[in-house]
């Protein structure tokens, strides 16, 4: 059941959430996505292109924001539009650790069409790594 329209109000803050992000959590991301491009799993040819060493698949950094919308509004059939930029890429160490990426969320906007804007806000080592990330959500 998606968040009622009167609980939601400018301003408000969804409860955050921080994501792991490992070597092997992009291989599994690359057999489902079809995105084997090899700056997602080679640290010699990452660098080679000049990159800092393998970085996370944009879609995939994207996907695990978005779940702090869809755990707020009540499942992903509640989101009608999400969009952002990728400002900077997500390095993901090879150890046992990886990466850990902070998203924040905020409602920006309440509509008279029963709608949350939604700002979000994902932050990898202190930097922005999502930019003019924005989700809408259908209210009940």
């Amino acid at each position: 059941m998606s968040v009622s329209r009167s609980e939601v109000t400018v301003g408000m803050e969804l409860p955050s959430k921080t994501f792991s992000i490992t070597r092997a959590d992009l291989v599994t991301y690359a057999g489902a996505s079809g995105d084997f491009n090899v700056i997602h799993w080679n640290e010699r040819v990452a660098v080679s292109v000049g990159l800092p060493n393998v970085i996370a698949h944009g879609m995939f950094t994207m996907g695990l924001a978005i779940n702090v919308v869809t755990d707020w509004a009540g499942g992903p059939e509640f989101v009608t539009d999400y969009s952002c930029r990728f400002t900077r890429p997500v390095v993901v160490p090879d150890d046992e650790v990886g990466a850990s990426i902070e998203v924040s969320a905020s409602v920006l906007e309440v509509t008279e069409e029963g709608t949350a804007i939604v700002s979000l806000s994902a932050v990898c080592e202190g930097q922005t790594v999502l930019g003019k990330a924005r989700a809408v959500v259908r209210l009940a």
